[in-house]
């Protein structure tokens, strides 16, 4: 069963990446001005992070199984309203009801593989499903940019639908045996308040981790493309230069290293992973060669393998099950927050692209020295033998 939720996340991840090269000239096709066409860009994101909370809160209450049965269903539909999109507005409702209703598989679907995973094989299990978003964030901008220059953005929407529609129906038969001690949890559930969650200094981390992660993943879609024009290069390279962090993550998520998550501290993995994104993000400030570019990618995917698993990891250990939903809700709307918020503020400072990247070097230092200080202040508090 756990390799079919990965498969869910997987097209969940693909849905996602696949619209980025295709929303914009659709939007523009229909009419949209420069602004409506930004809106149409983060309507997505702005009501999935709405949908990514209340999923945490149905999950917790009624168990991840109804809660991806019906996001997937609805996700399905959504996506065949694309088609029915005929000017800028239609678009705006669609994007408005296709991000709320995905916002409510992610955090399901983790929470179901986190109440699934042994204690001792956590931090593997979460490598693995980082495998699963980072083959998604390969396959699914190139497979969109390709067919879409054949056929057109509706249809890969119409596509996407088909792939979530039928993973409802295997959901509905292969997922249904999942049970939960629905008296216990919804007794817990009771007493449970949302600012408990931001009382755990685990938690706080995993969501800043979340937050710092897709913040740099909104500057580099952002910066990245007009760093590499700049430079005389087309948009390919930008392509193969993401891809290119994307295939370092996924080896270290798969190759036999990936057993580190098991073994090392969930903060240490944290702080070395964000650590290594923001030298690497130095690194791209001062890179003018092809070589030294890819080299500087390389690097981030390295950082970026370290971080995901880390901060899921600080999750499962700082939640317990009849509250895990609610976490992951909180934790993949700070994803999606962090994308808007990266590319925003750096596009709002109207810096150059090396000073861009300078700035978010920077921030991603200063979180990972907090992490650090925090790891200290936490060992000062516990035995030093543990």
């Amino acid at each position: 069963m756990r390799i079919f939720v990965y498969l869910i996340v997987f097209f969940s991840f693909f849905d996602l990446f696949s619209q980025l090269p295709i929303m914009s000239p659709l939007a523009l096709s229909l009419g949209a001005s420069s602004f409506v066409t930004g809106l149409v860009v983060g309507m997505y994101s702005f009501s999935n992070t709405i949908g990514n909370v209340i999923s945490g809160f149905l999950t917790d209450k009624r168990g991840p199984f109804i809660v991806l049965l019906i996001g997937l269903f609805a996700s399905a539909f959504s996506l065949f309203c694309y088609m029915l999109a005929n000017d800028p507005l239609s678009l705006l409702i669609v994007r408005l009801v296709h991000g709320f209703m995905e916002g409510l598989i992610v955090p399901a679907a983790f929470t179901f593989l986190a109440n699934r995973a042994k204690e001792s094989k956590r931090g593997r299990s979460v490598a693995i499903s980082g495998a699963f978003v980072g083959s998604a964030a390969i396959i699914g901008p190139a497979y969109s940019g390709i067919v879409a220059a054949k056929t057109g953005a509706p249809f890969i929407m119409a596509v996407n639908g088909a792939i979530m529609l039928i993973l409802a129906i295997f959901a509905f038969f292969l997922l249904r045996s999942f049970t939960v001690a629905k008296k216990k949890q919804e007794a817990d559930s009771k007493n449970f308040r949302v600012r408990y969650l931001f009382k755990s200094p685990g938690m706080v981390r995993a969501f800043a981790g979340a937050f710092f992660l897709m913040f740099s993943q909104g500057v580099l879609a952002l910066v990245l493309p007009l760093k590499v024009e700049g430079l005389g290069f087309d948009t390919k390279t930008s392509g193969m230069l993401l891809s290119t962090f994307g295939i370092v993550a996924i080896l270290i998520f798969l190759l036999p290293i990936n057993r580190i998550f098991d073994k090392a501290r969930p903060m240490l993995t944290l702080a070395f992973g964000i650590s290594v994104m923001g030298v690497s993000m130095l690194f791209l400030s001062q890179a003018d060669e092809m070589s030294l570019l890819y080299f500087a990618m390389a690097l981030y995917g390295v950082g970026f393998a370290f971080l995901f698993p880390s901060i899921n990891s600080l999750l499962i250990d700082s939640s317990s099950p009849e509250f895990r939903g609610k976490a992951y809700g909180y934790f993949y709307a700070f994803f999606s927050i962090g994308v808007v918020v990266g590319s925003s503020i750096i596009g709002y400072l109207d810096l150059s692209y090396n000073g861009g990247f300078i700035v978010t070097g920077i921030v991603l230092l200063v979180v990972a020295l907090y992490t650090v200080f925090g790891m200290k202040r936490n060992l000062q508090l516990t035995d030093p033998s543990k």
